[in-house]
């Protein structure tokens, strides 16, 4: 381990420690090849922090710790089913509380960036930041061409600091990973490897800037979510520069409340937009806390959200798409076999899993839930217990889904503090229905072979030139003076040659259509290219032992 890590360690442990947190240090595996450095820092004991509740203490040392420890504090915070109030409360304010940086040295940056003086830039730059986050400061201007915006610029220093705590974070799942039996099936290493790309394109704001735009053309029009203009000209990779929108965070629920809020209509919304995001767009805002969710309450029959900070979204194989999508329906028409099946054919359990023995584990996790209305079933606590069913069966995490998987717990804690008699399966039911029915229509499968036609035409192209050479081998063959039976004999044979090839040639087209048009079982189209070789090999042979 490089001494840079075990440092930032000893720092973590020092930070934990003054808070009066050092249980937790005691209490993980991943601490104990490392326990002894506790050792290392005697003065820590005398630094102990006094006072404040443990929420408190908890929320200054993951500020105190940086913007990945108050990332994660941020995801923690709405998951108040999970967490005690006080806990959940202090950790709330690290959604837009965190601790500015000075304006004065904002302006030297922007002022560098620009290379001249902001008042050449903006005919108005507030100095002090309208909101502080762990990567980024906000602060609001205006346009010399007219309009209020708000200038995101990256606070100094960020990547060295998230490049230390991901080299800490990578030696720490190292830890698990070789000392921690059970955290294996988690694959650690892999997660961490999956959350370095993610908070490394936090970093850049021109892809944030791309991600607000690609969000804004998927709600062009939409009466449920705003996604505010981004004005290209003034930004840089670490600079965005938005328009300015007005309205009231989320969280604050006594206010949207005194305006006349539809809130049970406002919840609603929130799950309807998510499961758009994630099936019909398959591009979803992925940091979904409330500090970058505004409520526009113009009319306060129809809310409508605005989102802010795209720094962080996510996506989604057709595949996985689907198998989601009807792993959540089989789930709600209690079709656990289905649910079985859709595991191993995902391949997210092994193949050689036994389809009852994965239905039976299934039906012991999912019919105590159906004891509760539908309106307290999670959707997030359904995937986590069929993941959770499923590792018995050597189920290996999937990178790709821990981020939905994220977003899901966010999503609905935020719908579940706005409106507690939310009925997730009421709203998302339709959406995911809708979906289904939508990717196997007519209309979807003609626009999806009207998109590939291309693709496919250009691989058939190598099928004429395979026949061709087919047939030249056959010509080739020298002719001989034979007798009535040997003549029979070839054409019987030209015959067989002659159908293997066509055979050959179905299959070929078969497989190339199947894995350009098909979304599912891509393998059956190799299957059938595979097939198609074998039969071409075999015919060049037969003809040449002939």
């Amino acid at each position: 381990m490089r001494l840079r890590v075990l440092l930032r360690l000893l720092q973590i442990q020092r930070a934990l420690v003054r808070h009066r947190l050092d249980d937790f240090v005691r209490a993980t595996h991943l601490y104990r090849p490392v326990r002894l450095l506790r050792y290392a820092s005697p003065w820590t004991w005398f630094q102990r922090s006094a006072g404040g509740t443990r929420g408190a203490r908890l929320r200054l040392a993951l500020e105190e710790l940086g913007p990945v420890f108050v990332k994660f504090g941020q995801a923690l915070s709405t998951r108040r089913d999970l967490l005690p109030v006080d806990i959940a409360d202090e950790l709330a304010k690290l959604q837009d509380r965190v601790p500015p940086f000075p304006g004065e040295i904002a302006v030297a940056m922007l002022e560098k960036i620009y290379g001249q003086p902001l008042s050449e830039v903006f005919s108005r730059f507030e100095t002090a930041p309208l909101a502080a986050a762990s990567i980024a400061q906000v602060h609001s201007a205006a346009l010399k061409e007219g309009g209020d915006v708000v200038v995101k610029v990256l606070r100094p220093g960020m990547r060295e600091v998230i490049d230390l705590d991901l080299e800490v974070l990578a030696a720490l799942a190292e830890l698990a990973d070789r000392y921690w039996i059970d955290a294996r099936p988690v694959r650690p290493v892999e997660v961490v490897r999956e959350y370095r790309k993610t908070i490394l394109d936090e970093l850049d704001l021109l892809r944030e800037a791309a991600n607000a735009a690609q969000l804004k053309r998927n709600f062009a029009g939409s009466s449920l979510l705003y996604v505010p203009v981004v004005y290209w000209d003034y930004c840089r990779s670490n600079v965005m520069v938005m328009e300015r929108i007005h309205g009231i965070i989320v969280s604050q629920i006594e206010e949207l409340r005194a305006r006349g809020a539809n809130i049970a209509k406002l919840a609603e919304n929130g799950v309807e937009i998510f499961f758009t995001q994630v099936f019909r767009h398959n591009f979803f805002h992925a940091d979904m806390h409330p500090g970058n969710i505004f409520v526009q309450v113009d009319d306060p029959n129809n809310p409508r959200y605005a989102a802010v900070d795209f720094g962080i979204v996510g996506t989604l194989q057709p595949r996985d798409q689907h198998y989601l999508a009807a792993n959540f329906l089989a789930f709600f028409d209690r079709d656990y076999a289905r649910i079985a099946a859709l595991h191993i054919e995902s391949g997210w359990v092994p193949r050689g899993t036994r389809v009852d023995e994965l239905e039976s584990a299934v039906r012991t996790v999912c019919e105590p839930i159906f004891n509760k209305p539908l309106k307290e079933i999670s959707f997030a606590q359904v995937l986590l217990r069929l993941f959770e069913t499923a590792r018995r069966f050597d189920m290996q995490v999937q990178p790709q889904l821990i981020l939905l998987q994220k977003t899901l717990f966010n999503v609905e804690g935020l719908g579940r503090q706005l409106y507690p008699e939310l009925d997730l399966w009421k709203t998302a039911r339709p959406v995911l229905a809708a979906w289904m029915r939508e990717r196997t229509s007519p209309r979807t499968m003609l626009a999806e072979i009207r998109r590939h036609w291309p693709d496919a035409l250009l691989a058939l192209r190598q099928v004429p030139k395979l026949l061709h050479d087919a047939v030249r081998d056959v010509g080739d063959e020298p002719a001989e003076a034979v007798s009535l039976t040997a003549l029979q004999e070839q054409m019987r044979h030209g015959a067989w040659r002659h159908d293997t090839l066509l055979a050959a040639a179905a299959l070929w087209l078969s497989g190339v259509l199947w894995i350009t048009l098909a979304a599912r079982l891509p393998w059956l189209g190799w299957l059938q290219i595979c097939a198609a070789a074998l039969l071409l090999a075999w015919s060049r042979i037969a003809a040449r032992r002939k």
